[in-house]
């Protein structure tokens, strides 16, 4: 009598230990599930992935001038780089210093990186850059072009813009951004792209 209580308590802890098996692996597979649903619904994001204003994909309009050696300057030959872009006047007012600063910084941030994006400054008029101007930012590729080359810019001439290796437009930030916020848009699309 007492062997066939044991074999019933045995065939019942089996069945216990079996059912809680049964309950994990069920729990394993249905917590990602639950998971998603939790942090999609439940855990607060920023609704902007990036900083910058995201724009229309549309290529850069071909801008011709003269550098500053007085060489001739295409906007075609920087093709194959990132690009900040930035257009003003000549006499590179307090937009113009706070755009040139916040580019070369970050360009900066983004280290062994950094080769991969050039800043170009088009001048839009014929006044003389200021002498610290080019001392600031040697890196800088500073060109003369037509007013009428920058009309074309999504967001007008007070913003900074990025253009990818194939020449369109990617983002747009305002002339004195976030320095930080700004680099890590630039990091992040670099760590995405494999060109340029």
């Amino acid at each position: 009598m007492s062997t066939a209580q044991d074999t019933v308590a045995r065939i019942g802890k089996r069945d216990v230990r079996t059912r809680r098996r049964l309950l994990l692996l069920v729990g394993i597979a249905l917590a990602p599930v639950v998971l998603s649903y939790v942090a999609y619904y439940f855990v607060p994001r920023d609704a902007r992935v990036n900083y910058g204003s995201l724009l229309a994909t549309r290529p850069l309009e071909p801008i011709a001038g003269t550098l500053l050696t007085g060489a001739p300057f295409a906007s075609a030959d920087l093709r194959g780089r990132w690009l900040m872009l930035y257009a003003g006047s000549g006499r590179c007012d307090r937009a113009c210093a706070d755009a040139l600063y916040a580019s070369r910084q970050a360009r900066t941030i983004q280290n062994a990186e950094r080769e991969r994006v050039r800043r170009v400054f088009l001048v839009v008029d014929d006044q003389a850059l200021p002498p610290g101007v080019l001392a600031e930012h040697p890196d800088v590729t500073v060109a003369r072009v037509p007013a009428t080359a920058v009309a074309g810019f999504p967001e007008g001439t007070d913003r900074i813009y990025l253009i990818d290796p194939l020449g369109n437009y990617v983002l747009a930030w305002p002339s004195k951004p976030d320095v930080k916020a700004m680099a890590k848009d630039i990091a992040r699309l670099l760590r995405a792209s494999a060109i340029g």
